[in-house]
């Protein structure tokens, strides 16, 4: 609509000029009298002329009257011999005020040629427009199919550059691809030994982890040339438009070897092939097989590393994991409680910190943060330094800024009635009570009753360490923790609400995958349940396949409730034992809505 809007302005300032034109040398619509030279003369005898005016061939007359008629003469002989040829007596002549004036070359070519040039200026003018616009869209239709990579080269980024020193933490993944450096630094040192590096390098690791960050460090370690490009824009509405890119990302790539191309997110091209629905000529899979052929296709001493990122390595098609291809695979797991310290003062830089900031404490309360989550609670600090019009960032913004990452922002306008103020009070106690009272559980960080996200209360637990195995044991008083604000509801109302929906739905979660993905069942034994397999159809994702029969199934069912069951049974003896300590707790949360580490632990003490 734009374009269309844009052209029909051009066509109307057209015809304006045109019409404008027409109007200056078009003849006047009141056209004076054409007489013949006899005439004139006859009336320059009768002396009825006042005034001549000659230009070129043309005669302009005016008479005694006013009138104007008009003549031509010849272009030969003056107007003054025509006259006298034509029996005018001298001393009539002398009587009229003739002007001659010389016609300019300009309005001479203008008056004779115009006429005939202006159609063919104008048809000219429409087809210059007509091909203007067809040769537009065959560019935009070449330029289609054309890389939509973004290149950083080492000149353009000088005194910005990304190196490792920029990557906290990821010291094997760095150590791994320091040798993808030197290759592309010292290619002779490998050739001469007959040593090949490899041609991709697939990056392995949850969202956020600095995937992206650390490809750019290798290009700025190496000083080489670095293309960006994401998955999902090599596929496009039409068929063969992603294998067309592929062929010129690689070849523009090639030319400034020395270089890292870089593919982020690359299972939404290299998804398994023959796992949703259309053949070989769907457009994915066409740009699959394009890959496929465009890193065989590297000659032995091109220097461009192709560098992928995933955090679906599962559904990968195996063509491209063979070796040849993405034969190195780099995992990139979630930072440690020393790396989150790292990566929370690579953040600080350019901001102001205050010097009583202690940041191991603050990784100490970011279990599970990836590195983009410390990026954003830095700035969610800055932000609220701002918005409190302070000078520096302290604790008294980081400590909020870690329930704002976890939990979402405080609604304040979530005002509860007295009535359920009491019973998310119970609630949120109970957990904490139940927390508190078993050996295996994380230690509790902040009770509160203040609404966050979408929840009404939250009662914040977070591990002392980083842990990557867990026991039944743990898992078992986890689940009892779950179900402590759905048993203290029970205990003091005699009845639950509808609060405990989502801690219901966590502790149904955590059995089920007790019993079906961690072979925890003392009943069915350690074995798994249900098949994983993805498969697409219009968008959905079917991930479990069952693979037991309808026995087996019930006995599961039987196992899962028999999990919670008894989860219940330890929260309700804990609760019930501790009833007056869960009152005290409660009463605490109804008075001040939010109970911190060291309060709640002086509480716990003295009851």
């Amino acid at each position: 609509m734009k374009n269309l809007f844009k052209n029909l302005i051009i066509v109307l300032i057209a015809f304006l000029i045109i019409s404008a034109l027409f109007s200056v040398f078009s003849k006047s619509p009141t056209e004076p009298k054409k007489i013949t030279i006899t005439e004139l003369a006859q009336q320059i005898n009768e002396e009825r002329v006042s005034k001549i005016a000659v230009e070129g061939q043309k005669v302009t007359i005016t008479l005694t009257d006013n009138s104007q008629e008009e003549t031509r003469k010849e272009d030969e002989a003056a107007l003054s011999e025509t006259l006298k040829n034509y029996g005018v007596e001298p001393q009539k002549i002398q009587k009229v005020q003739i002007e001659t004036t010389e016609i300019s070359g300009l309005k001479f070519w203008l008056i004779n040629l115009l006429p005939f040039l202006l159609p063919i200026l104008v048809i000219g003018f429409f087809l210059w427009f007509m091909f203007r616009q067809a040769q537009r869209g065959a560019n935009q239709a070449f330029g289609f199919t054309r890389s939509l990579a973004r290149m950083l080269k080492p000149e353009d980024n000088k005194g910005q550059r990304t190196t490792f020193k920029d990557v906290a933490g990821l010291e094997e993944a760095k150590e791994e691809l320091k040798e993808v450096v030197e290759f592309l630094r010292t290619p002779d040192k490998f050739k001469s030994v007959g040593a090949k590096i490899p041609k991709g390098v697939l990056l392995i690791g949850p969202p956020g982890t600095g995937k992206t960050l650390l490809a750019r460090a290798v290009s700025g370690e190496a000083n080489v040339s670095f293309f960006h490009i994401s998955g999902s824009e090599f596929v496009e509405l039409f068929v063969g438009v992603g294998a067309s890119r592929v062929r010129d990302t690689f070849a523009q790539a090639k030319k400034s070897a020395p270089a890292i191309l870089f593919i982020d997110e690359l299972d939404a091209i290299g998804r398994h092939r023959g796992a949703g629905l259309g053949g070989g000529h769907d457009e994915r899979e066409q740009t699959l097989n394009q890959i496929l052929v465009e890193m065989d296709g590297f000659e032995p001493g091109t220097q461009v590393i192709v560098i992928s990122a995933t955090n679906r390595p599962d559904i990968l098609d195996p063509a491209l994991l063979r070796p040849g291809r993405f034969d190195r695979r780099i995992i990139l797991d979630l930072p440690d409680i020393s790396d989150r310290e790292k990566i929370l003062k690579i953040h600080a830089i350019g901001k102001p910190i205050q010097k009583q900031v202690d940041f191991r404490q603050i990784a100490e309360r970011t279990p599970g943060f990836s590195g983009a989550d410390l990026a954003n609670l830095m700035n969610e600090a800055a932000i609220l330094a701002a918005r409190k019009n302070k000078k520096e960032v302290s604790m008294n913004e980081l400590i909020p800024s870690i329930e704002k990452v976890l939990l979402g922002p405080e609604r304040k306008s979530h005002i509860l009635s007295q009535d359920e103020k009491k019973i998310a009070a119970w609630h949120e106690a109970g957990h904490a009570l139940v927390n508190a009272s078993l050996p295996h559980t994380d230690s509790v960080r902040k009770v509160s009753i203040i609404a966050r996200g979408r929840a009404a209360g939250y009662t914040l637990k977070l591990p002392t360490e980083d842990k990557h195995l867990r026991t039944k044991t743990e898992f078992a008083e986890e689940l009892a923790v779950l179900m402590g604000g759905f048993t203290a509801e029970k205990l003091v109302f005699g009845e639950a609400t509808t609060g405990a929906g989502n801690d219901l739905q966590q502790a149904t979660d955590l059995a089920k995958k007790l019993v079906t993905r961690y072979g925890m069942s003392e009943k069915l034994g350690p074995r798994t349940f249900g098949e994983q397999e993805e498969m697409i159809f219009l968008g959905k994702e079917i991930v479990t396949e069952k693979d037991y029969s309808e026995k087996i199934a019930a006995l599961i069912d039987q196992e899962i409730d028999k999990l919670i069951a008894d989860a219940q049974k330890t929260a309700q003896n804990v609760l019930a034992s501790k009833r007056s300590l869960l009152d005290k707790i409660a009463n605490r949360l109804i008075e001040k809505e939010t109970i911190e580490k060291e309060e709640f632990e002086k509480i716990i003490k003295e009851g």
